[in-house]
Formats: structure tokens, C-alpha cells, sequence
């Protein structure tokens, strides 16, 4: 197997040698007022270094280390989405950030493309795997404070995932700070929602957070609408001064009607062939989700040099579908060639039933110490993830089955009942998986200007797929080196080499179709520069770099399902993909008055070794990946009035599908209004200010291009109190 460790021995010798990095920047951390200073009438000081007000621009993170870190002195492009831009944008699921994130597009409704390569799985919570709305559902941002987002493979710290970067959720928490706010949602398709939340002290040393949320929308496609409900809650404990237990708990609801939602037919030019509101779904068909989280962390510290942070997930998701797939055109026209021409597609309908149990441990130590004159700080940790899944599925197909066709020019919705179809059980069942990691990391600060950086991991995963047995284990080794220098305190010059692999999926390796796979493997070298301007007030990222993919996973266009069995794979590794290109991003509060987040990205992915039986041959651009991105939000405050405005635009060039059909580039424009009353804040947003019929990305001939929201009116009205 790629890069396959057969002992921990290996992992622990390859790292020997290796100058680790110290972190040079200081922690910042906050604290409650402690008892002491209540019982006493002494006025609390508070000493402000830096801007007074800081609206989009927040430095400090751990996404790139899992230590407090500033971002000019990490080596790789990170990003942090504050909550005050997710305020502005009106952000409801993460699908609304997209325009802020260099080198990230939509891929699908549940999936992105970064840097090249698309990304369903690489999602984690608070630094910790456990998505609860994995498979099918677009995450909500109601229990979220900020997105973290890590360009290029983070296998080193995280472990399995793809090379393009991950995105981390940083879920809200109790505070000592009183707070209590409701708000009301309303806008165009029949828009209405509600939620509330609350935080503050119940005693000296403990803090509590309740929430509730609840939206509902109808969309623009036909017979599909939508329900979001969320409710949220926690408690913060601080035992003592060095000790500080947090406990989470998230119960979601996602019901989606007229979905798993597709695209919608387009010619080999990126044309729609019929109205955006096409969907291949009945007004019947669904798709529903309800999830529950349990998250619990302690953080204690046991010196000034030594701390540790454990942290505890538990969830459980459940997801119900029923829906329709186009499969393949009908040769109406009798002429032996079946096309859109035709104007009939055969379709399939799926009843389909998912259930995921997960448990994840993430446990950190750092320790602070001088060795020989040189600052250290050295992470060493280990994660456990475990996942066991359900999967049933039931199918029917075609006229054979009583799956009415169904002509997308002259929609002939109703003329199909499920109720009467005849199901085929395919017998699936679901796997179930562990996932054990240990990793060490070292920054070391080798001068006042210059620190390295250095880690690896030990990865073991064993896989079982429960409807066959089949029994899937494997592990591996991987590295990442980074050193920053820094000629001025406002600037930084970094380079990184880092290291990626993803294990396939159990049921993938059972399948009697499938021959053995390979592990997706990748590593990327990295070079940037960042810069502080304005007394830090504005900060940029400069980044070019070179990603390399092996043995992907793809579906072997060969392969004939009964007819061909014997001699081909229904999936197959293939060849390599390379991905090279630079991002540019701005973030930062110019004035109190103007905060801007700018970005642009270039990147070419390429097949550069492919196969003449695959659909991508060499030299072939990759899927749903744009060679430019440019996004902009800036928002103007109008300090007499107490309101702000906002203008944003979204640019996205030219993409193909999986089957080759041209994806037209798009500019979409965006705005807003806030304005505040005393202690009630309104805010309208328009989305897709000019109405602009355009496409995300891609998919197949069958299924179309995914459409993108049209002119979408959100106005909100918040009390706090």
C-alpha cells in the first residue's frame, strides 16, 4: 500500500532529527472575572492592545498547529470567517461563505471543491471528527461562531482526508458574558423563522448557553421546499483556576421536501434546455435528517510550560430519502440513438434509510520548554474516531418497476405513485470503523525572525463491512516541514511541504465488483507571504503552491453491471492529478468605519496521468474545477445613523461537468442594510441583486447542471436584551 507503516517504531525514527518549531507568538486567552473581584468595589481594568473594534479581521487560531497560534506566523494558508461577517452576509449554511474563501467553489449542495479536488468528508467541529450532517445535508451555521479553514492536506495533525484543505466549525459556548437575543427571519419564497438565545453566569464558576432555532423556506425548483430546527445548550464549569470543563449538547432537524435534489439539463455549451425550476423529483419524494450531539471538553494546566485539552463527541444521525434519479434518455424518436432530444428520461427511485453512531476522543498535550538557548513548543497527542453505520436500500427502476418517465419539456408530474412500485432489496447493510492516530509536533523558534516547524503522524484504520464481512485494515505515516521567516514583525515569508492519504470506503473494497484499492494518497509544497498593514488593522496571504493526488477512486466507464462483471472493476485507482495555483487574500478592518475581505484564486488541475478507458484522460482539466475565483464583501458603517451597508460579488470562471459539458463562468452581486434602534437590529440582504441565471458546477448529461439560487430577499429582526 502507498507509503504503508508497518510499525510506530518507523513513525517515531522518521521524526527523530527533525528541528520541530516553537510557537513565537503570545497566547491570548480570557477569563472571567474571578469571585474575588466581584465581592470588591474596585473598578475592573481593562487594557485594549491593538484596534479597539475588530469586525472581520481575527488572527488567532488553532486550525493549522491545535495550539494557539497567530496566523502571520503559522507556514500555510489559513483563513478564519468571523462572526460578524456571517452576520453581515446573512450566512444561514456554509454554502453563503463560499465567496470569502480563496480556492473554494460549490461542488454540490453538500460537497465543495478545494483547490481542485472535491471535499464531502474533511468537516470537523471544535478540531474534533464528528459531522452530524454528514452524507446529504448542507451544514447550518445557527450553533457556529466562526469557520476555520486550512488550505492544503492536513493529514499530519488530522488525519485521513483530501489534499485541498478542510474547514473547521467552531460551535458557540457558555459565557460569564450576559447575553439574550431573539430573532425573526422572513424573505421571498415564503421565507419565515425564529430563534433565540442566552448565555451568562448562574454562579461564580459556572455558565450556561440555551438556543433554539427554526426556519422554513419553498425553493425554486419545483415540488422541493425546506425545515430546518435546532435547539442547543451547555454548561461551563471552571473547577478551579487551571481547570475548565465545557459541555455541549446540538439535537438537529433538516427536512427537505423534493430532494436528493440534482441539476438541471443543459447542451454541451453549458445552455439550460428547460426552466431552472426543473426537478426530476415528485412532489412526494424527500429527504429528512435528525441528529444529536454530545460534546464535552476539559482543558487543564498543570503548569505555565504544561496543558492539556481533552475532548469528548458522541452523535448519532439518522436520514430518511425517497427520490427519483434520471438514469438514461428513452429513444422516442425510434431512430436507435437515444438523446435529450428525445425529451424522455427513464428514471429510478431510491428509498433509502442511513444511520450513523460515532465517537471521537481527541486528546492534546503542549509543553512549553527551553532547550540550549531556543524556544520550543512541542504537541504531542492522540485521536480515536469510531463509526458504525446502518444502510438500507430499496430501488426501483424504469417503466418494468411502474417508475413513470418523465419529459422535461412537458413535466408529467403525478403519473407515478411509489406506493405502487416493485422494490428490489440490493441487501446493503453498512460498515462499521476505527480510526486511531497518534502525532507529535514542534515549533521551535531558532532565532528572534525565524521558526520551524515540524511534525508527523501514525495513522491505523480497519474497516468491516457488515453485509459481507469483508475486513479492510491498512495504516500509514505521514510528515509535514514548515519555516517561516520573518525579516520585519508585520511580515512573514513561509514555506511548507505536507502529506495527505484517504483510505476507501469498506463497502467499496466488499463489493464482488471492485478489485482491491489503493489508499488516495497526495503531498503539496506550499510558498507564501504574509503582511500586516495599517498597524495591523489589514492582513494579506500570498500563497502558491503544487498538489499532487495518486490513486484516485473513480467509476471505470468500462464496466457494464451483468454484462462485463468478470473481466472489469466497477471502481478503479487511476492515475495521478496535479493541481498548481495561487490565492490572494485580504481580510481586515480598514477604519471603524470600513471592513473588507477580498480574495482571488488561480488554479489548474490537470489529469496528468489517466487512462484511455477512464473518462479523464491525460491532459484532461479536472471536475468542477474553476481556473479563477475572486470574491469581495465590504461593508461601510454609517456611524450617525447607526447602520452600515454592505456590497459583495462573487466571480467563478469557466468549470466542466463529470461527462465533459461546458460549466459557464458567473459574476453574482450581492448587498445589504443593517441599521440599529437602541437595543433592536435590523438587517435586509439580497442575494443575486440582478437575478443572474447561472450554474455552481457540474454534474452528468442525465442530471444536469446544479442551478444557483436566484434574487433571494432575507430581512431579519434581532432583540437583544
Amino acid at each position: 500500500m502507498s507509503r504503508n507503516a508497518t510499525s510506530l517504531g518507523i513513525f517515531l525514527s522518521g521524526l527523530s532529527g527533525v528541528v520541530s518549531l516553537g510557537l513565537s507568538s503570545v497566547v491570548h486567552a480570557q477569563a472571567a472575572v474571578s469571585a474575588q473581584e466581584v465581592e470588591t468595589d474596585t473598578v475592573e481594568r481593562v487594557e485594549v492592545k491593538g484596534r479597539a473594534q475588530q469586525f472581520y479581521l481575527d488572527t488567532k487560531t488553532k486550525i493549522g498547529t491545535k495550539t494557539d497560534a497567530d496566523l502571520i506566523d503559522i507556514p500555510m494558508s489559513a483563513q478564519v470567517l468571523s462572526a460578524q461577517l456571517i452576520a453581515d452576509q446573512a450566512a444561514r449554511d456554509i454554502t453563503d461563505l463560499y465567496r470569502s474563501i480563496a480556492g473554494v467553489s460549490e461542488y454540490s449542495y453538500s460537497g465543495v471543491t478545494f483547490r481542485g479536488f472535491r471535499d464531502e468528508d474533511n468537516v470537523f467541529y471544535d478540531g474534533v471528527r464528528g459531522d452530524p450532517y454528514s452524507g446529504f445535508s448542507v451544514p447550518d451555521l445557527f450553533n457556529v461562531a466562526r469557520v476555520e479553514v486550512l488550505k492544503g492536506p492536513a493529514a499530519a495533525l488530522y488525519g485521513g482526508g483530501e489534499p485541498g484543505g478542510m474547514i473547521n466549525y467552531v460551535t458557540k459556548k457558555p459565557t460569564f458574558t450576559q447575553n439574550k437575543e431573539i430573532t425573526l427571519t422572513g424573505g421571498n419564497y415564503d421565507l419565515r423563522g425564529i430563534s433565540g438565545e442566552a448565555t451568562g453566569g448562574l454562579s461564580e464558576d459556572v455558565a450556561y448557553r440555551i438556543g433554539g432555532f427554526y426556519e422554513a423556506q419553498d425553493s425554486f425548483r419545483n415540488n422541493a421546499d425546506m425545515e430546518n430546527i435546532e435547539l442547543t445548550g451547555g454548561l461551563l464549569y471552571d473547577a478551579s483556576d487551571n481547570t475548565r470543563l465545557t459541555t455541549t449538547f446540538d439535537y438537529i432537524v433538516q427536512n427537505l421536501g423534493g430532494h436528493r435534489l440534482r441539476g438541471v439539463p443543459v447542451d454541451d455549451e453549458g445552455n439550460f434546455l428547460v426552466d431552472l425550476t426543473y426537478n426530476a423529483n415528485e412532489e412526494s419524494d424527500f429527504q429528512d435528517m435528525e441528529a444529536f450531539v454530545f460534546q464535552t471538553q476539559l482543558a487543564h494546566t498543570f503548569s505555565d510550560t504544561f496543558k492539556v485539552s481533552s475532548t469528548l463527541r458522541y452523535l448519532t444521525n439518522e436520514r430518511d430519502q425517497a427520490y427519483h434519479e434520471s438514469r438514461s434518455w428513452v429513444d422516442v424518436n425510434g431512430d436507435g440513438e437515444a438523446n435529450i432530444d428525445d425529451q424522455t428520461i427513464q428514471r429510478e427511485y431510491r428509498d433509502q434509510y442511513r444511520a450513523n453512531d460515532e465517537v471521537s476522543l481527541t486528546t492534546d498535550f503542549v509543553y512549553d520548554f527551553n532547550a540550549a538557548g531556543i524556544e520550543h513548543q512541542f504537541l504531542f497527542g492522540g485521536d480515536w474516531h469510531y463509526m458504525d453505520t446502518e444502510y438500507d436500500y430499496l430501488r426501483a427502476r424504469y417503466e418494468a418497476d411502474g417508475v413513470a418517465n418523465l419529459n422535461i419539456f412537458t413535466l408529467n408530474y403525478g403519473e407515478t405513485d411509489p406506493s405502487t412500485y416493485n422494490l428490489t432489496d440490493l441487501e446493503r447493510d453498512g460498515i462499521r470503523r476505527n480510526r486511531q492516530g497518534l502525532y507529535v509536533q514542534d515549533m521551535v523558534n531558532l532565532t528572534d525572525n525565524i521558526i520551524v516547524m515540524a511534525g508527523a503522524r501514525f495513522d491505523r484504520f480497519d474497516e468491516r463491512d457488515k453485509e459481507t464481512g469483508t475486513e479492510y485494515d491498512d495504516s500509514d505515516v505521514t510528515y509535514r516541514a514548515g519555516i517561516t521567516y520573518k525579516p520585519f514583525d508585520a511580515m512573514s515569508v513561509y514555506a511548507n511541504y505536507s502529506e495527505s492519504f484517504n483510505p476507501v470506503d469498506a463497502t467499496d473494497q466488499a463489493d464482488a465488483n471492485v478489485t482491491a484499492l489503493e489508499p488516495v494518497s497526495g503531498d503539496a509544497i506550499e510558498f507564501g507571504v504574509k503582511n500586516e498593514w495599517l498597524n495591523g488593522s489589514i492582513m494579506t496571504t500570498l500563497a502558491v503552491y503544487h498538489i499532487s493526488k495518486e490513486n484516485l477512486v473513480y467509476s471505470n466507464p468500462d464496466y457494464i453491471e451483468g454484462v462485463n462483471d468478470d473481466s472489469e472493476s466497477a471502481l478503479i485507482n487511476f492515475g495521478v492529478v496535479e493541481s498548481d495555483g495561487a490565492e490572494f487574500t485580504l481580510v481586515g478592518d480598514i477604519s471603524d468605519t470600513i471592513s473588507v475581505t477580498a480574495n482571488y484564486a488561480y488554479n489548474d488541475t490537470i489529469v496528468v496521468d489517466g487512462s484511455s478507458s477512464n473518462t479523464f484522460g491525460a491532459g484532461d482539466r479536472f471536475v468542477n474545477a474553476p481556473r479563477h475565483q475572486a470574491g469581495l464583501w465590504t461593508r461601510y458603517a454609517i456611524n450617525s445613523i447607526d447602520s452600515s451597508i454592505a456590497f459583495g460579488v462573487n466571480y467563478v470562471s469557466e468549470q466542466i461537468s463529470a461527462d465533459a459539458q461546458k460549466v459557464k463562468p458567473f459574476t453574482v452581486f450581492d448587498a445589504s442594510w443593517t441599521t440599529r434602534w437602541d437595543a433592536v437590529l435590523l438587517s435586509v440582504n439580497v442575494n443575486n441583486v440582478f437575478d443572474k441565471e447561472y450554474a455552481v458546477s457540474g454534474f452528468s448529461e442525465r442530471n444536469g447542471h446544479f442551478p444557483g439560487q436566484p434574487r433571494e430577499i432575507i430581512a431579519q429582526l434581532q432583540y437583544n436584551f
